[in-house]
């Protein structure tokens, strides 16, 4: 067979020797990726926008990957700056917006200073430092706390207290973001982003995509070969509504959105994992906004976080496949026979504690590869 190969490239002209060995160079390529899916498990994370896939994705790089160097750090200090600028800009807003006056009058002119910088203009401690004694005395300000304990009015990220509590570390010049502050950076995700990363042989590879409305139609493009879908839903959000759309409660879209991931016959083979995120935020705002106010079916007891959880739990694993019809967005999608209702394997989750991740992902490994590839286990440590 060497033989006839080499008579055969005799035959050939450059062209074609050329062309022969770009194939040749594909195929020995697709052969290798064949063999190395084998050992791939593609992760899709998929949610509402702020529920929490961001920062999983930074918990996995810190857990199962290679961390974050004192360099990638320096890098989050803008990052950081310009949320709390940004954080300052919507409280201050929201102060007019829902005609709550100022402690101290002289609050106000110090809210003038921190308005007129934009935030695209914080980029290093020197434009940052100025703004700090007028954020300071703001944040200490008896109506601006009144303001923020209304933050389910308007929109504020959540990350708000914690960096405006630790403003007398941040604002120093030497300044050197923490995991934790890296881990509450806000960006919103806009396309598509992955993270690979090893445990024992098999290769996890986490597609994170947004969450906002405007950002789903990107999801057609990684629904191709997903393992496990991750999905994540934001416990604290029960009682806030939409960024683009202010009449819409923010759980009942995540939950019709979860409908639609079930439904889809893209993933009539992947597992679903649902966690439940932000309890922390939840067990807080949970004793001071009743959940019955905006879920009437909850006959729980006010304040009580454990039922009220458990009960939103509760509202999501009955959202079953009803396997529809596919609607305009799926026509591209596999025609295949309609799958049974999907296991669910819900956690209540908080995205920002490391251990709590740590410990709720090694059950989640373990789930994917019983419910989806159960050849893996053969695999040696």
């Amino acid at each position: 067979m060497g033989l006839l190969e080499d008579l055969t490239d005799c035959c050939m002209s450059e062209d074609e020797r050329a062309r022969k060995a770009v194939n040749d160079a594909i195929a020995r390529k697709l052969e290798r990726e064949k063999r190395t899916s084998k050992n791939q498990l593609k992760l899709l994370l998929l949610g509402a926008g702020e529920s929490g896939k961001s920062t999983f994705i930074k918990q996995m790089r810190i857990i199962n990957g290679r961390g974050y160097s004192d360099e990638d750090k320096k890098a989050f200090a803008e990052l950081v700056h310009q949320n709390i600028v940004t954080s300052m800009h919507n409280l201050i807003d929201a102060m007019v917006k829902l005609q709550i006056s100022y402690k101290l009058e002289s609050n106000y002119e110090s809210a003038e200073k921190v308005r007129e910088v934009q935030v695209r203009d914080i980029h290093t401690p020197q434009d940052f430092i100025p703004l700090v004694s007028c954020i300071h005395d703001l944040w200490n300000d008896e109506g601006l706390q009144e303001c923020y304990d209304r933050r389910r009015e308007y929109q504020l990220s959540d990350s708000t207290k914690y960096y405006l509590e630790e403003l007398e570390r941040i604002e120093e010049e030497c300044y050197m973001p923490t995991l934790q502050d890296i881990l509450r950076v806000r960006i919103p995700t806009t396309g598509i982003l992955e993270y690979e990363f090893k445990i024992k042989k098999v290769i996890f590879r986490m597609v994170d995509v947004g969450g906002q409305r405007s950002e789903r139609r990107k999801w057609i493009h990684c629904f191709e070969n997903v393992t496990s879908i991750l999905f994540l839903a934001a416990l604290s959000e029960y009682d806030q509504v939409l960024t683009e759309e202010g009449n819409t409660n923010r759980m009942v879209e995540s939950k019709c959105l979860f409908q639609t991931i079930l439904d889809s016959p893209w993933f009539d083979s992947s597992s679903v994992i649902l966690f439940l995120n932000k309890k922390d935020l939840f067990a807080e705002k949970i004793t001071k906004s009743h959940l019955a106010d905006y879920f009437p079916e909850f006959d729980g007891p006010a304040g009580n976080a454990e039922v009220a959880q458990e009960f939103i739990c509760s509202m999501y694993m009955e959202v079953k496949s009803s396997n529809a019809e596919e609607d305009d967005d799926d026509n591209n999608a596999p025609t295949q026979s309609k799958a049974p209702p999907k296991d669910i394997y819900p956690h209540f989750t908080c995205a920002t504690d490391t251990e709590n991740i740590r410990v709720i992902f090694a059950v989640v490994q373990q789930t994917i590869l019983r419910a989806n590839l159960a050849y893996y286990m053969n695999v040696k440590s």
